[in-house]
């Protein structure tokens, strides 16, 4: 049965209203690092099944309660979500000998504030960073993807815009 996604990063401490309307539909959201505030992953673990890594600003409460790396499966695709990634061909050091050990189909990570989509020929992976959701940080606009999963292919992938950061909706 298909699988919708809600991917978010970088929120730092801040959860823009817009989140729940945009993830309504939506069966998982998954949180790629950076989460600030323990009350903002709590919001989302009440509302949805929640996945989630810590970033570079995490208090060591969140550490403790969230991994640094994530591998799971869904779908028949294998999924590595870690904060801290690169993007291809420049991955962080030590990610792209992590995403050839797990066979991943998609690769998540966050920390660059800088949205982007891209299939990485040479690792056979997806590549998703959901830009930052956050009011913290260079980006000029807080962005969301959502995705379907369904028996191993991707599909209605779309990047939600949330409006300016700073900017409450």
């Amino acid at each position: 049965m298909a699988k919708k996604i809600g991917i978010i990063s970088d929120t730092h401490s801040f959860l823009d209203p817009q989140v729940k309307e945009v993830f309504q539909d939506c069966d998982e959201i998954w949180h790629a690092g950076d989460i600030g505030d323990a009350a903002v992953i709590e919001e989302l673990a009440r509302w949805k099944p929640l996945r989630a890594v810590y970033g570079n600003i995490d208090d060591q409460n969140l550490r403790r309660a969230y991994p640094e790396d994530l591998f799971w499966e869904v779908e028949g695709l294998s999924i590595y979500m870690t904060h801290i990634g690169g993007k291809p061909p420049r991955y962080s050091k030590g990610i792209k000998a992590k995403i050839k050990a797990a066979q991943a189909n998609i690769f998540i990570c966050g920390h660059s504030h800088i949205c982007k989509v891209e299939k990485d020929p040479v690792l056979n992976c997806l590549y998703i960073n959901p830009g930052a959701a956050g009011n913290h940080g260079f980006h000029r606009v807080k962005t969301v993807l959502r995705m379907t999963l369904d028996q191993g292919k991707i599909s209605h992938l779309e990047v939600v815009e949330l409006g300016k950061r700073g900017a409450l909706v």
